[in-house]
């Protein structure tokens, strides 16, 4: 087993304690790999024992055997979603790789799985890809092994064509229950709050070989073919990474998000060593009669009382009147409300929003929590400190009412559709286009991955106008992604929404987009 071969776990916490630091919730980017992990002289004693292994059959089990075997004979990967991952952490089934931390709490198990354990993994994976033999599916009981050769053709049969991810939906003290209609889910627990359903970095892919469904992580197909899917001018920015993220935010009759704020690129880049950050938009799905967001601060803003206060909020648990400092707007179905870093905000009871934004990970700076408790009886961590270091104080009522609200203009119509563009702020990589439709729309990925829902509709169908690839068929509110590659590609009602009004909402990245224009234009936005 290779876990005879790592560090102490002493040592290895002295290793990832720099990029862990002390906060419960962000840690450092950083460039950890898994042979960091190993003891260099218990490595070294099973390498020799491996290279004069005559005793038969040698079997090396565990992460990183092929750091005692460089060249296997035989390699099999064992890999596993990272939702699953979550489960099993949730459940103190499982701890974090090298640590003794099996009760340690579900968040910093998490916490460091994200920053330090699945980057490693990815990195040793990434220069596997053509060599493994065997891939073994261990999400369930009894796990399913495939050929390499069979995996990696099903991911490039995959990149060739409209996709979905493996969504997964979770409670929170703030969750409402439009999901569980219209998603058709169990009630089983006391709400459903957020559903990530288009970030591969954590969402998994389904691939079916004969009769075998085997589960993988979608980060593969990003690792493996990340040029066919993001496109060569979004892979130089980004590299092997999926830049956008769409997710669900369900208040229908639950409460309002936390009061937060995201940070500026040139914050999150010294402090947790990001390129770059979560700049968003909310498309507003549905909304009932007292839908609302929550959208920078009002004119002439007292800033001083606004930090005091937040702080009193934090220390002695004031109630902090944040309709006195921060604009709340009406919000309606199809509204689209632009979120720039840096700008307050959060989403109103009773509304349910398509987050459309960048996928810098984990970096929001709570402000305020509406005095509650998370789900396990115990304060949501806030970050006061992180958050008035960011708020850009001069995104008030009336900028905020020309610059991020509807900011919706034609430009682009034929017979049976119409082509909107719906944002996002020029301060933000991401465009958005929403397509109205009663017949064929056509589309072109533009060297770009493409990543749409559906937003009206009960059904559409996507379809390659050369027949590249099979005709794949939506439904409301799911959201899929078009590979770069694809390049043209139309999307149709189909079923019942034949003769009907249909809605998709497309971002991409924006053309001409990179991180040092980008950062030098924030630094001088302030």
């Amino acid at each position: 087993m290779t876990t005879d071969l790592l560090k102490r776990s002493s040592a290895i916490e002295r290793m990832v304690g720099d990029v862990l630091g002390d906060d419960p919730v962000f840690g450092r980017m950083n460039k950890i790999q898994i042979r960091d992990f190993f003891d260099e002289w218990k490595l070294g004693n099973a390498r020799d024992l491996a290279k004069n292994w005559n005793q038969g059959l040698l079997i090396i089990v565990g992460t990183g055997a092929t750091l005692v075997v460089p060249e296997p004979n035989l390699l099999i990967y064992a890999d596993m979603a990272r939702w699953e991952i979550q489960q099993r952490q949730r459940r103190n089934a499982i701890g974090n790789f090298g640590a003794d931390n099996l009760g340690e709490s579900a968040g910093l198990k998490y916490k460091r799985a994200f920053f330090v354990d699945w980057r490693a993994a990815d990195r040793l994976k990434a220069s596997l890809f053509s060599r493994i033999d065997f891939w073994l599916d261990t999400n369930d009981d009894i796990p399913k092994l495939v050929t390499g050769q069979s995996m990696r053709e099903g991911l490039r049969q995959l990149v060739q064509r409209p996709f979905r991810v493996v969504p997964y939906f979770d409670p929170g003290p703030w969750g409402g229950h439009w999901m569980e209609e219209v998603c058709d889910l169990p009630n089983n627990v006391p709400n459903h709050a957020w559903c990530f359903d288009c970030v591969p970095e954590e969402n998994s892919l389904l691939l079916k070989f004969g009769s075998t469904c085997v589960e993988i992580p979608a980060m593969n197909l990003t690792l493996l073919h990340p040029r066919e899917l993001l496109g060569q001018s979004v892979y130089s920015q980004f590299g092997a990474e999926f830049p956008i993220r769409f997710d669900f935010l369900d208040t229908m009759g639950g409460g309002n998000l936390s009061l937060q704020v995201h940070p500026k690129r040139k914050y999150i880049w010294e402090k947790f060593r990001m390129k770059y950050t979560q700049d968003e938009s909310y498309y507003l799905l549905d909304a009932a009669e007292d839908g609302s967001v929550y959208l920078g601060v009002k004119n002439q803003v007292n800033r001083d009382a606004m930090i005091t206060e937040l702080q009193a909020a934090q220390s002695n648990g004031r109630s902090f009147r944040a309709e006195v400092y921060v604009n709340k707007f009406p919000a309606k179905k199809h509204d689209h409300f632009l979120i720039p870093a840096g700008t307050v905000h959060c989403s109103g009871k009773n509304s349910m929003i398509l987050e459309i934004s960048a996928t810098p990970y984990i970096f929001t700076f709570k402000l305020w929590d509406w005095d509650r408790l998370g789900l396990d009886g115990l304060p949501r961590p806030i970050h006061i400190d992180h958050g008035l270091r960011n708020i850009a104080w001069d995104r008030d009522t009336n900028w905020v009412r020309k610059n991020l609200i509807n900011q919706i203009e034609l430009v682009a119509e034929g017979p049976g559709w119409r082509e909107e563009r719906t944002g996002l702020h020029q301060l933000e990589f991401i465009e958005t286009r929403r397509h109205w439709f009663t017949g064929t729309t056509p589309h072109e990925t533009r060297d770009t991955v493409n990543v749409l829902n559906l937003v009206e509709g009960e059904e559409a169908i996507v379809e390659s106008p050369t027949n590249a690839f099979e005709p794949f068929v939506v439904h409301y509110a799911e959201t899929f992604i078009v590979p770069a590659e694809i390049g043209a590609y139309r999307i149709s009602p189909t079923s019942q929404s034949i003769g009907k009004s249909c809605a998709t909402i497309k971002a991409s990245v924006r053309n001409g987009w990179s991180h040092s224009e980008q950062l030098a234009e924030r630094s001088s936005a302030g």
